[in-house]
């Protein structure tokens, strides 16, 4: 029994012995050997060039200027002149109603004002007391008050164009009985009920219609709108929206284009809406720059809002940075050898940072988080912030 403990344990001492062997050969192995990812110097050189802060916004791309119209007075369509489609010029006629029935109120006012003077004369002539006389004058104001609001209503029987551009939708027929501020009643197209304002308003800022006759909703008789000049109708969060002032310059990319083009902030909404996820938004105006024949009513588009550009700015790609306690430093490449320069930073502008004191252009700084493997083998990127950053390479050639 003893012997053949003995021989085991002789045999279990041998299996040691070899593994104990086996160890030290692998590690020496391990500390002779080059390690594949042993890290080589990757550099980027420090750069003086403009730099922007900007604002990030999405929005949809409208017709910079809309009239939303339908007549402020009654009657029957008489002659509609213009077709969905048609390009109107400003002051154009586009349809008309029976004006008759307006043109004799124009009449019977007129009567009433005439009368109204010879009332005065005759008064005045016999010498009538001064209560009189004042009763005369006030009777002259109301008549021209009525032939004023019955002139006015006669030259709404005609419908016309507050601004140029297209004819986008018409929902008027000869034969049409329309009502003020009303759609038509007995044609084919149906009633389609808006209130008219019959004032001209401001000039569209966010949705606003434009027109001597504008209408208040949205089921117009007539819409127009500008051909070729486009606003971009964008939404700011309230974080930036005090940042984001009228005159700003912004790039504005549609979606699905590789090209942007460019636009000035026109206004800035004071009253916040709550977005798809429930932040409050804040509505900016855009505008498109100059007249353009690519761009479409009612896509997508992203916007960049441009809100400080800083000219002459030195920087160096923010993973050449390192901080030890309040000190910030980089590891500048002179000879092939990394010298620690200490640096007073700035800004940073994305993958880029300020360097504000400690280099000077064209200096050359150490990035760390790339390694490449020995032997002339093509390099591997060992990723901190997601990609090279601008300006970055490795020395001594070799692909990537």
């Amino acid at each position: 029994m003893r012997s053949w403990f003995s021989r085991k344990k002789k045999r279990w001492l041998v299996v040691a012995v070899a593994v104990v062997l086996a160890a030290g050969g692998a590690g020496a192995w391990l500390l002779l050997t080059p390690s594949e990812g042993a890290a080589e110097m990757m550099t980027a050189t420090a750069s003086v060039g403009s730099q922007r802060q900007t604002v990030s916004a999405s929005g949809t791309i409208e017709p910079a200027d809309r009239a939303d119209l339908s007549f402020t007075v009654s009657g029957k369509v008489v002659s509609v002149d213009v077709a969905e489609g048609d390009t109107v010029t400003e002051g154009q006629m586009l349809a008309t109603i029976d004006d008759a029935l307006l043109q004799a109120t124009v009449d019977a006012a007129q009567s009433s004002l005439d009368a109204a003077k010879a009332q005065l004369d005759e008064d005045t002539a016999d010498g009538a007391s001064d209560n009189r006389i004042a009763a005369d004058r006030a009777g002259i104001v109301r008549a021209e008050s009525e032939l004023s609001s019955a002139q006015s209503s006669l030259k709404q029987a005609q419908l016309r164009a507050p601004i140029a551009g297209t004819v986008a939708s018409l929902d008027l027929r000869v034969g049409d009985e329309v009502s003020a501020g009303s759609g038509p009643t007995n044609g084919a197209n149906g009633g389609s009920d808006t209130d008219a304002t019959g004032k001209e308003p401001a000039p569209r800022s966010s949705g606003a219609a434009q027109g001597s006759t504008a209408a208040t909703g949205s089921s117009a008789q007539v819409t127009i709108v500008s051909t070729n000049r486009f606003v971009v109708e964008a939404n700011v969060g309230s974080s930036a929206v005090a940042s984001v002032k009228a005159g700003l310059q912004a790039e504005i990319t549609p979606v699905g284009a590789t090209k942007a083009v460019y636009g000035t902030v026109k206004s800035v909404g004071k009253v916040a809406s709550a977005d798809s996820s429930g932040a409050a938004a804040f509505p900016v105006t855009i505008e498109v720059t100059g007249e353009r024949d690519d761009l479409y009513a009612g896509s997508s588009a992203t916007v960049s809002i441009i809100v400080k550009q800083r000219n002459d700015v030195l920087t160096v790609p923010s993973q050449a940075l390192h901080n030890e306690g309040t000190a910030t430093y980089v590891n500048r490449v002179v000879n092939g050898e990394r010298v620690r320069t200490d640096v007073e930073i700035g800004t940073a502008y994305g993958a880029q940072t300020e360097v504000v004191s400690g280099l000077s252009e064209g200096d050359e700084v150490e990035i760390t988080g790339f390694t490449r493997t020995p032997g002339g083998g093509g390099e591997r990127q060992v990723q901190r912030g997601g990609q090279l950053p601008g300006g970055a390479r490795f020395p001594g050639g070799g692909g990537r």
